[in-house]
């Protein structure tokens, strides 16, 4: 029986073969193109860094819905809303966005599966009787016929390919945000819109009132004026304020005219669609109230925040797949076909040809341009991230804007609405006084403007409040959800929510990112991941 002892000398070679091997391959590596001391510290924001409890308080009310247009009472508005999303072409335009993206995952998906092709070529040559071919090829013509079908694989060893297409998933998620998010405002704008046409519709309706009354007292002014107890002048200027009063009238016909041209375009119809559009009746009594835990639902409630994170992800598989340029490229080639002088040995197994082999590419030395590239990438992923963060900030400022504005808009017309009633009656008291001659025509004028000033004054504010609550519906995301939408970031891996989508990744990666932690996501749907991972996983 053989001895232990017998084996140790060639245990030992072998040994010191390896070690030797070893340290050369680290030698070469070493001295291969490499990215160290380049990376990245900077995080996205989460919610939670951002005091906003006194600005943006809970009101125990609910997230919009994409119905939200019905709630204003007029049954034309939902409507004209679904007319313009079915018909303009910005909504167009990003839908063309989102089939960009697409076909770039198709590109990507197309990386990471073999190719398969095949060759044909007829070649009728004349072969120099003084060249390399000795006669009887030297000096005659010969056909040569080459068919050779060809396979090759990328293997992808270090995840280039994935994370190229992880990016290109990443880049369609964010199109169709961004369409959601030109949904919303477009639906927003049509709103406010037609909410300003609902205006100028009250203002026409005060000028009209204002005619009469005018002339009202125009009337009296003559009675006056033939019982000698008003001039000319008097009779005058009563004439000249109904003219003013109908040229106002006359000027917010032409308002009410381009508002309903500027709807038309809206709806992606001509400028005769807003002339057929009916005059509005929208209730202005709507209350918008803020739902609860605001500030860390918000980011999965607006579009322009959710395909902002997209594209942090995107830069994030972008920088990835930089860093894999620096490991060696392996591929797999096979080849099989025949070549041969003529037709008649053409297809016989001796004119046969074939070659197998891998091909590996390593970057030794590129005079820095795969640094140069990573660093861009890294570039890229910081501006991303400020763009989130700016977005997330822009978020919380809109809505705070808007929760203010409206309570002011409150305040005022409380004030607004006393003033109407006292200039009201003021007015009624000066006509009486006037009429049975114990006050002069300046009086009731004066009063007659106040109340007019008064009336118009509250018209505004009842149109404005309305359009704030419009604007604080498209603050507060118009109706998105991005679970509902299936534009869920990717959360941290280790949660429940992060291992299903892993999963589903994996599956469907047209469905979700594949092969990636991804940064935090903190939404309605999902759990909270530790701050810095956004960070950790571009580095």
């Amino acid at each position: 029986m053989t001895s232990q002892t017998e084996f140790a000398p060639a245990a030992r070679a072998l040994s010191g073969r390896a070690a030797l091997a070893a340290a050369v391959a680290a030698l070469a590596l070493s001295g291969c193109a490499n990215y160290i001391g380049i990376h990245s510290d900077k995080t996205i924001a989460q919610p939670q860094q951002f005091e906003s409890s006194q600005s943006v308080p809970s009101q125990g009310g609910q997230w919009p819905t994409l119905d939200w247009a019905t709630q204003f009472g007029d049954p034309q508005l939902p409507k004209l809303i679904d007319e313009a999303l079915d018909g303009n072409p910005t909504i167009a335009q990003a839908q063309a966005r989102i089939a960009k993206a697409s076909s770039y995952i198709d590109t990507s998906k197309s990386a990471l599966a073999p190719k398969v092709n095949a060759s044909y070529s007829w070649t009728r040559e004349l072969y120099s009787a003084n060249g390399l071919f000795p006669p009887p090829y030297g000096g005659s013509w010969y056909s040569e016929n080459n068919a050779l079908a060809s396979a090759s694989w990328d293997l992808d060893l270090w995840g280039k390919n994935r994370q190229r297409l992880a990016q290109a998933v990443s880049q369609q998620r964010a199109a169709e945000a961004d369409m959601q998010q030109a949904r919303i405002t477009l639906a927003a704008s049509v709103a406010r819109t037609y909410n300003q046409l609902a205006q100028l519709y009250a203002l026409r309706d005060i000028a009209s009132r204002e005619i009469q009354n005018r002339q009202t007292i125009g009337t009296i002014t003559n009675g006056r004026v033939v019982a000698g107890l008003d001039t000319n002048v008097e009779r005058q200027t009563a004439n000249g304020n109904i003219a003013t009063s109908q040229a106002t009238l006359s000027q917010l016909d032409g308002q009410i005219e381009s508002v309903r041209y500027q709807l038309g375009a809206l709806l992606g119809k001509g400028p005769d669609r807003g002339l057929q559009i009916a005059n509005p009746v929208i209730n202005p009594n709507v209350n918008v109230t803020l739902p609860d835990n605001l500030p860390a639902d918000l980011v999965a409630r607006r579009p322009d925040i959710v395909a902002a994170r997209w594209q942090v992800e995107g830069a994030m598989h972008d920088v990835k797949e930089a860093k894999a340029e620096f490991y060696p490229d392996v591929n797999l080639a096979a080849g099989f076909g025949f070549d041969a002088f003529g037709w008649g040995k053409f297809l016989n197994f001796t004119s046969r040809q074939a070659n197998i082999g891998p091909a590996v590419h390593l970057p030794i030395f590129d005079a820095g341009a795969l640094r140069a590239q990573l660093k861009g990438r890294y570039a890229d992923f910081e501006g991303d991230v400020a763009s989130y963060n700016q977005t997330l900030i822009g978020a919380f400022q809109d809505v705070a804007t808007q929760v203010s504005s409206i309570r002011s808009s409150d305040k005022q017309m409380v004030d607004a609405q006393h003033a109407l009633d006292a200039s009201t009656k003021a007015y009624q008291l000066a006509v009486i006084r006037y009429k049975a001659g114990l006050s002069p025509q300046l009086q009731v004028l004066s009063a007659d403007q106040n109340r007019l000033a008064a009336e118009q004054s509250v018209t505004m504010l009842k149109s404005q409040r309305t359009d704030q609550q419009m604007a604080l519906i498209k603050a507060l995301g118009g109706g998105f959800d991005a679970q509902t939408a299936g534009l869920v970031p990717p959360v941290a891996v280790g949660s429940e929510a992060g291992n299903a989508a892993a999963n589903t990744a994996a599956q469907h990666p047209q469905q979700g990112q594949s092969d990636v932690n991804g940064a935090p996501w903190h939404g309605a749907y999902v759990p909270t991941a530790t701050p810095g991972a956004s960070q950790a996983a571009a580095n």
